[in-house]
């Protein structure tokens, strides 16, 4: 039971930042996502975005891909498969976690 509760310690905490779990969550569920998309959905400014995504990034989690359409910049953001297991463990560890306190 003990070792169940250290699993919170090991959780990743880069994921684990309210901003990048909602972002995390919201890529997980879909293919890529532009950056207006992002925006809207998120709530966050864009300079608080663009820090957020520049971390993921930086941990390998989040591809970025600079383009134009139609002579307008488009930045696309799409998960790795490095943060899609990412993903999947935090949430492993997570889980056992709650279950070992309901139990």
């Amino acid at each position: 039971m003990a070792t169940e509760f250290r699993r919170i310690g090991q959780v990743d905490r880069v994921i684990h930042e309210p901003a990048r779990l909602m972002l995390i969550t919201m890529l997980y569920a879909m293919d890529s996502a532009d950056f207006l998309y992002l925006l809207g959905e998120s709530g966050l400014t864009k300079g608080n975005l663009s820090s957020h995504l520049a971390r993921l990034e930086k941990a390998g989690y989040v591809e970025i891909e600079k383009t134009f359409r139609d002579k307008m910049p488009s930045t696309v953001c799409r998960l790795t498969e490095r943060g899609r297991q990412a993903f999947r463990l935090y949430l492993e560890n997570l889980r056992r976690v709650a279950q070992c306190m309901l139990e």
